[in-house]
């Protein structure tokens, strides 16, 4: 068929050949009149060219790829038929067939093909590991979708349903048999061919000197030490295709997750680094760390320090980082006798899950406290608690506990020892209990000469 199209000035003058029923801006219906007049006029041996013009058509206007179309059909249907084959078998007019009523079976039928493809789509979906509460709307790409039909057509034996189903999925059938075309899959294979090449590029990169590395430095490492010149997006697209991640810094699945439902909330730096006010349980420090044991073992442990003191409040630890690691804390602290809460109190932590979480928001709240928090990657906004994690990981034997009891019963051991028995320079000297009631003894002196000078004063 020819791309030609007709203008409005062309269609005009086509209609007014005896010869045409209709026309439109992409095709002619001829009247079964002038087939019979061509094939007669063809056998006397005149040229196809010459038979339209003498029927008064414009060869320039309809162009000779039609005129030759028009004139092989005509003489195949001839050929096989004979006049009977050049009959128009169509309707009056060369639009859309009639839409078909449809019986109750087959009704049934495509409802049962659409309730079988959803299921399998709903399946494919849920397998998917960014589909989660809140998550935005996850389409599937049409690769997947056209797969996607032909398993379930086979699976199910549904004989001539793939139109029905490539609209049911919004494809379109054309792109769903060129998709399973020889020519489509050998394209694909090739491709495949040059993607695995390219990946064992990149995977050289990745392994460089035993160092994991993500897309910017393979991408400078191909070029710099294999004379390799790759562009970005396509490394990034082959690590994806691949699997191919690097565990250094890498995107964190939750993070995403809770943007996305928008329960988490991050709240004001409100200590900005004035860990010392000289006020026992005025402000409160928490971080999360892990620790190593024997053979590759993990736990966590959850602690709350006191930043004027240094005196650790509360610790929890566990073999998962589950939300309780944090909650539990609290808890703890509320349990602890000596803990006396201040005026204004203040508990501060990084940006972690945990503490933008509402649940440990809505403790926090119930134990009377405010809520502040570091800047995003700054570790110097909660430094005294990350001091106190490097001198426990470094003084207490951790790589040689077995089991997570003797883990547990060394970190009590350690906390006892710092809060009453390790004396600190910057605590005069002193352990951060001594230094606690130090500094409440030096309140209650200072409170009680106050009350006696207004005494004496009246």
């Amino acid at each position: 068929m020819s791309k030609k199209l007709f203008a409005e000035k062309d269609i005009a003058t086509l209609s007014k050949n005896q010869y045409v029923k209709t026309v439109s801006s992409k095709g002619i219906t001829y009247s079964d009149e002038f087939k019979k007049h061509f094939i007669t006029e063809y056998s006397k041996g005149k040229y196809a060219r010459e038979i339209f013009e003498e029927a008064g058509f414009d060869v320039d206007i309809i162009g000779m790829q039609r005129v030759k179309s028009a004139s092989d059909r005509w003489k195949t249907a001839y050929k096989a038929e004979g006049v009977l084959g050049l009959k128009d078998s169509r309707k009056d007019s060369s639009g859309r067939p009639r839409i078909k009523e449809l019986s109750i079976e087959e009704k049934y039928a495509r409802l049962e093909a659409q309730m079988k493809l959803v299921q399998a789509e709903n399946e494919l979906l849920k397998k998917n590991p960014i589909v989660g509460k809140g998550a935005k709307e996850v389409k599937l790409p049409t690769s997947q979708k056209y797969i996607l039909i032909r398993e379930v057509i086979e699976k199910y034996n549904l004989i001539h349903m793939v139109k029905f189903l490539c609209e049911v999925a919004e494809v379109s059938r054309s792109g769903y048999y060129n998709y399973f075309s020889a020519k489509s899959i050998e394209q694909r294979k090739r491709k495949d061919k040059k993607d695995g090449e390219a990946k064992e590029m990149i995977l050289k990169a990745f392994n460089f000197k035993g160092r994991k590395k993500g897309a910017r430095q393979i991408k400078m490492t191909l070029a710099g030490q294999f004379q390799c010149v790759f562009n970005l997006k396509k490394i990034r697209r082959i690590m994806k295709k691949y699997d191919i991640v690097c565990p250094i810094r890498k995107a964190n699945p939750y993070r995403r997750m809770m943007k996305a439902t928008q329960e988490h909330r991050v709240v004001p730096n409100l200590l900005n680094r004035q860990f010392k006010q000289e006020t026992p349980g005025k402000v409160l420090l928490t971080d999360i760390t892990y620790l190593n044991y024997h053979g590759g073992q993990r736990a966590y442990l959850s602690v709350i320090k006191d930043g004027s003191t240094g005196e650790v409040l509360a610790h929890h630890m566990s073999n998962r980082i589950t939300m309780d690691l944090a909650t539990d804390t609290l808890t703890k602290l509320k349990k602890n006798r000596n803990f006396k809460k201040a005026k204004d109190a203040l508990i501060h932590s990084d940006q972690g899950s945990h503490y933008t979480h509402p649940d440990f928001q809505k403790q926090v709240k119930n134990l009377g406290l405010h809520q502040s928090m570091s800047r995003r990657g700054n570790c110097w906004d909660n430094a005294p608690i990350e001091s106190f994690f490097g001198h426990l990981k470094d003084e207490v034997d951790i790589k040689s506990c077995k089991t997570f009891g003797e883990l547990q019963q060394e970190i009590n051991k350690y906390i006892r020892h710092y809060n009453h028995t390790r004396f600190q320079w910057n605590l005069k000297k002193m352990t951060p209990a001594q230094y606690r009631n130090h500094l409440l003894t030096n309140r209650l002196g200072f409170f009680q000469n106050v009350l006696y000078k207004g005494y004496t004063l009246m």
